[in-house]
């Protein structure tokens, strides 16, 4: 209320009453201009700031909705100018202080509901900073649940594939000539390891009635160390592998050897130090392997006697036998028939 009587009265500033016209304040603010404008008032250091207001009050007094916001307001004043002056001293005193309660109430609710909008912007903060450490926290356990994993892979070998204790061989029956056989290819390998002879696969090429030039074989080991030992002494003179070159049946090393190396489970000081004489540049590997299983770790359990690739019983219910090996058998089975395959569509198309 204070505040409102403090305000300049725009129709005081012109010079005119509530019921002016617009042309009788167009009129009275010209009159009044050129009496308060600051170039013809060069020593009123004030004259800057009433020609302002004036200019203010004249905009507002022209605009229809302003003014009729200020005349109702003016009026309201007016009315109760009126009413307070019919009552007596003690009845202003009454309303002076129902006025001021209704302004205490009024701050006293602006204030609580600004506290209450301050205790939700603070909790939203300790909810957003509890959101944030509960992130954090979560992607700090998934990082060590992650490693942890890891290490477990690294702690734990590989499975044994299906093909990884098979070799490929490849001579020139020029070379080998004698090289034709399941036997003699057994007889050849049989100081790695043990083979299963059954499943030797032999391919010569160009295949007879003409004469062959050169062969490829697969030889299923029983140990992966075996294979392993002779894949490392391909072309080894030293191993009776001269002019035989001997890699895996999948042309990639199998991942349970690549845990070995990484693991440092390969090679030791006992096999480092024996080397075998006359070993061909051809099998670096097999210079630091002084037997089959001088530099392979033994605790890989052996595979079964039976053939991996040998067909399945007829009928299932054969003692020791369940479901879950025949179905690697027919696995087994099925790899080593498409391996032969491309083999023989390799030679035909050497041929």
């Amino acid at each position: 209320m204070s505040t409102t009587e403090e305000e300049p009265n725009p129709y005081e500033l012109i010079g005119v009453g509530l019921e002016a016209t617009e042309a009788e304040i167009k009129t009275a603010y010209r009159q009044r201009s050129l009496k308060v404008h600051p170039d013809r008032n060069p020593n009123n250091s004030d004259a800057a700031r009433k020609f302002h207001e004036l200019n203010q009050a004249y905009e507002l007094l022209l605009d229809p909705l302003r003014r009729m916001a200020l005349d109702a307001k003016y009026r309201l004043k007016e009315a109760r100018k009126a009413r307070y002056a019919k009552y007596d001293a003690k009845r202003k005193n009454l309303v002076d202080e129902l006025e001021e309660r209704e302004h205490v109430f009024k701050k006293a609710r602006v204030e609580k509901e600004e506290k209450q909008k301050q205790v939700w912007r603070d909790n939203e903060k300790i909810m957003e900073e509890g959101r944030r450490l509960r992130e954090e926290r979560e992607k700090e356990l998934q990082k060590r649940e992650e490693e942890a994993r890891r290490q477990a892979m690294e702690i734990e070998p590989p499975a044994l594939g299906m093909l990884d204790t098979t070799v490929k061989l490849r001579w020139l029956l020029s070379a080998r000539p004698t090289l034709t056989k399941s036997e003699e290819l057994s007889s050849l390998l049989a100081p790695f390891g043990a083979i299963d002879s059954s499943d030797i696969v032999i391919s010569l090429k160009p295949s007879p009635p003409k004469k062959p030039k050169r062969g490829t074989a697969l030889i299923p080991f029983k140990q992966i160390g075996d294979a392993f030992a002779a894949v490392c002494s391909s072309n080894s003179v030293a191993r009776g592998l001269q002019d035989v070159e001997v890699s895996w049946a999948e042309g990639k090393e199998p991942e349970l050897i690549g845990w070995l190396k990484k693991m440092g489970k390969l090679g030791g000081e006992t096999t480092t130090k024996r080397s075998i004489p006359n070993s061909t540049p051809a099998a670096p590997m097999a210079a630091s392997i002084s037997s089959p299983f001088s530099s392979f770790p033994t605790s890989f359990p052996e595979l079964s006697n039976s053939s991996p690739s040998a067909p399945p019983p007829a009928s299932s219910n054969v003692k020791g036998v369940d479901y879950e090996s025949l179905t690697m058998m027919r696995l087994r089975q099925a790899e080593r028939e498409r391996l032969e395959r491309e083999i023989r569509e390799q030679d035909a198309m050497e041929e």
